[in-house]
């Protein structure tokens, strides 16, 4: 049986509940919550919520939300993002006033104390006619446990008003005001373990719904002036073991307010009866995210006057119009008779149905109609990779909306180039130098010396083709911007179990404003079909130099694909450019690349075998893509490396957003930029960071980047 401890305080809840009860019986509430993002806002420390409690409600699939909000001994930077329509996920850093990151000032200076965390909310029910919303939830999951809650939500709509319910424990049931009902059933339920610290990284299951528990809640009043929503809540912590010291609270009762301008929202608060708070959010959603273009609309075919033959076709003006219109640059054609082939590269419009669209246009304005057959050849090196084939008829039409199907992209399909094509394509000569220019941001979050570092720049990328398949190639990272300088602290003072292979990172990083960052030679054929390799020697990447081969396995527009890559490395010298290190290692992976069915906005990426610092184990990736082309991934290594052996962290974990460029670009334009986050990086489970990968080269037969 569960007990209420706080005989006031429980005449609160139970009118909370019984108004998230009554609410099925009032006409008002006939129509269930409209989970629009215009409905909700986010707590302080990050996720949908009321003030310091979380809330059943979900945004919309793809919200992607940041938050800073300042509450006297606290101030905390989170994001919080709604990767599916039942998951909301939220990482956050904590700045704690009242204490210091350290207790030496040569390491962390006058700095106070950093800490990170992850949540996670899971939706269970979604709000009907009768049934509320219902969420589950596990709060700074993985981390030194300064938040650290599990709870379950209720959360129901009558009219202008939200009212919800929850009951948790940790953090949130802190304040017990309720026997925890776990505890009823096993006694090891009723006693949490306490304290900060630990080496993190590892979720605690032993800790879950153990200890004092409360149950919280409020309302939300969405107000007759616009934007305005008011918030008055039940805090189910009482602040007595908090990590900035106990925290004086004269009421369980919060009060706030929301303001929302365009993608903005502004809040105050009162807190504990003692205490404002402010903060500010800022929303976008990465489904529907996108950059206005300063681009021609797709050619019209209505006046069109195409040539009457291709003898009086006039090429020069047709291969212009493909760059200039469709960004496709043409390296060799080829004509039978009633098909021609375009053999070429694709390098403003990354979406491959808009780039056909576009070049299909073009051909059908300009080329005879005794073609019956427009061939588009994507190639790599010179080795065609993908096939799309266009009727010509059935394109017209519905290009120029004649038929009741007017779909253009039931008009012609992608497929692997056959043997003709292979047999058709005579390339010019494809040796020569060539030079490419990319920018680059590195930060880092938390770290002793200031809580935000920064390196920018640039990459100048340079080499020479020998031939189609050979070729050397090089690039110099050039330092513009940062404030590396302020890293004091190199080596760790962690007993070093594993070889250092990545935690010397700050000594590489601050060797110079231009250095090497890969000189080497290189391989790449298409060796059977659907299957292609490559071989390549040299200075690989900032830290290791080696030789290793690649081959990968991956049919057009297939779901699955398989790759093996072996290497032997050798450790660079961070004090010599061109010098290197004793330590050599053996590293190696066979991978795994699936986009399941069901979801097909999903990759799942395994890969299996041995890792810079000898360690053997597993790494997986999970990516999700949304409607806009951005991608946010999370990985995690598991290997034989224990975690005490691991250290800090206890496995190798990170987190990456990867945004098309065409997202910030007036033109149309292919690649991407990666932002990637890592809590903290140490030994194990660290791959070489290979300066190609034929997932990459590969990528038009089966795009999920593109």
């Amino acid at each position: 049986m569960i007990r209420i401890k706080k005989m006031w305080g429980s005449a609160a809840i139970a009118n909370l509940a019984l108004g998230a009860l009554v609410t099925t019986t009032v006409s008002a509430a006939e129509q269930p919550f409209d989970d629009d993002n215009g409905n909700l806002s986010q707590m302080v420390r990050g996720g949908t919520g009321l003030i310091q409690t979380p809330t059943a409600r979900m945004a919309k699939e793809g919200s992607f939300t940041l938050n800073y909000n300042d509450i006297d001994e606290y101030r905390f930077w989170s994001a919080s993002l709604q990767l599916f329509p039942w998951m909301e996920s939220t990482v956050r850093y904590t700045d704690v006033r009242t204490q210091l990151y350290s207790q030496d000032a040569s390491f962390s200076g006058d700095q106070t104390l950093k800490d990170k965390g992850i949540d996670v909310k899971f939706r269970l029910i979604k709000e009907g006619y009768y049934l509320p919303d219902v969420s589950f939830g596990l709060m700074d999951i993985g981390g030194t446990g300064f938040f650290s809650s599990e709870f379950l939500n209720f959360s129901k709509n009558l009219g202008p008003f939200d009212i919800h319910l929850g009951i948790g424990t940790g953090y949130l049931g802190a304040g017990g005001n309720i026997t925890n009902p776990f505890c009823e059933l096993k006694d090891s339920f009723c006693e949490r373990p306490g304290g900060f610290g630990g080496r993190g990284g590892k979720i605690d299951y032993n800790e879950f719904f153990k200890g004092p528990a409360s149950v919280f809640g409020g309302i939300e009043y969405k107000t007759p002036l616009e934007g305005l929503t008011l918030k008055l809540e039940y805090d189910g912590n009482d602040y007595v073991n908090d990590r900035a010291g106990t925290l004086e609270q004269d009421s369980e009762w919060n009060f706030g307010a929301v303001y929302k301008y365009n993608n903005w929202d502004f809040n105050l608060s009162y807190q504990r009866g003692n205490t404002f708070g402010f903060g500010v959010s800022y929303n976008f959603n990465m489904h529907t995210v996108k950059q206005h273009k300063f681009d021609r609309s797709p050619r019209e075919l209505t006046n069109a006057k195409p040539a009457d033959s291709i003898a009086t076709l006039n090429r020069d003006r047709l291969y212009a119009d493909l760059v200039n219109e469709g960004s496709f640059i043409i390296n060799a054609t080829h004509t039978s008779e009633d098909e021609m082939t375009f053999y070429g590269s694709q390098l403003g419009y990354r979406d491959h149905k808009e780039a056909t669209e576009r070049v299909g246009r073009i051909l059908a304005s300009e080329l005879p109609d005794s073609i019956k057959t427009y061939k588009l050849v994507d190639t790599l090196a010179n080795i065609p990779m993908l096939e799309t084939k266009i009727d010509a008829e059935q394109f017209k039409i519905a290009a120029n909306y004649q038929g009741l199907d007017t779909d253009i992209h039931s008009t012609y399909v992608r497929q692997n180039p056959n043997q003709s094509t292979f047999d058709n394509y005579e390339p010019k000569d494809y040796s020569g130098g060539f030079f490419s220019m990319e920018t680059f941001w590195i930060q880092t979050f938390g770290n002793p010396e200031d809580f935000y570092l920064y390196q920018g720049g640039a990459y100048l990328n340079s080499g020479y083709q020998f031939n189609p398949n050979f070729s050397i190639r090089g690039g110099l990272k050039v330092t513009l911007l940062e404030n590396f300088d302020k890293f004091n602290f190199l080596v760790d003072s962690e007993t070093a179990v594993l070889p250092r292979v990545r935690t010397q990172v700050r000594e590489y990083v601050t060797r110079g404003n231009v250095t090497m960052e890969n000189a080497y030679l290189h391989w790449f054929d298409q060796i059977a079909e659907d299957t292609y390799a490559q071989v390549y020697g040299g200075y690989l990447e900032t830290m290791f130099g080696g030789i290793g081969t690649e081959i990968l396995y991956r049919p057009v527009d297939s779901n699955l694909s398989f790759g093996i890559d072996l290497n032997y490395v050798q450790q660079r010298d961070f004090n010599n450019e061109t010098g290197f290190f004793d330590y050599k290692a053996f590293t190696g992976h066979a991978g795994v690349y699936w986009t399941p069915e069901f979801l097909p906005d999903m990759q799942l990426t395994v890969k299996a075998g041995q890792f810079l610092a000898k360690d053997k184990g597993v790494n997986i990736d999970i990516a999700k893509r949304f409607d806009s082309g951005i991608i946010v991934g999370a990985y995690a290594a598991f290997t034989n490396v224990s975690a005490e052996e691991y250290g800090e962290g206890s496995f190798t974990k990170g987190f990456y957003i990867s945004i098309p460029f065409d997202l910030f670009s007036l033109a149309p334009a292919k690649g991407r930029g990666k932002i990637p986050w890592v809590p903290i990086g140490r030994d194990g489970g660290q791959m070489l960071q290979r300066p190609v990968e034929l997932r990459s080269l590969t990528e038009v037969r089966a795009p999920f980047y593109d």
